[in-house]
């Protein structure tokens, strides 16, 4: 998996459209190979770029839970905890 794409489903304040935006571009450039498309590609990637953020958005719209929304710093402390653990920093 991507280390760089986060769970963006039932936070507080809620996932943005650039966030899922990003997360869609890091999915691309991860499965492309290509951080940044040659001029022959980039019609592909761009389009690739919009059709998983169109389908990331629907997703994580209609999921439904019962959990409360998670803290957004609360969940960033504990990722850079773990991170600092395992790479021991």
């Amino acid at each position: 998996m991507c280390r760089n794409i986060k769970p963006l489903f039932n936070f507080d304040p809620p996932v943005t459209a650039e966030e899922v935006q990003n997360a869609s571009l890091q999915f691309v450039r991860k499965i492309s190979g290509f951080h940044k498309p040659s001029k022959a590609n980039e019609a592909a990637f761009q389009a690739a770029i919009e059709e998983i953020a169109a389908a990331s958005s629907r997703l994580i719209h209609s999921l439904e839970t019962n959990a409360p929304p998670k803290n957004r710093e609360e969940e960033a402390t504990r990722a850079k905890a773990r991170a600092a653990s395992r790479f021991g920093h």
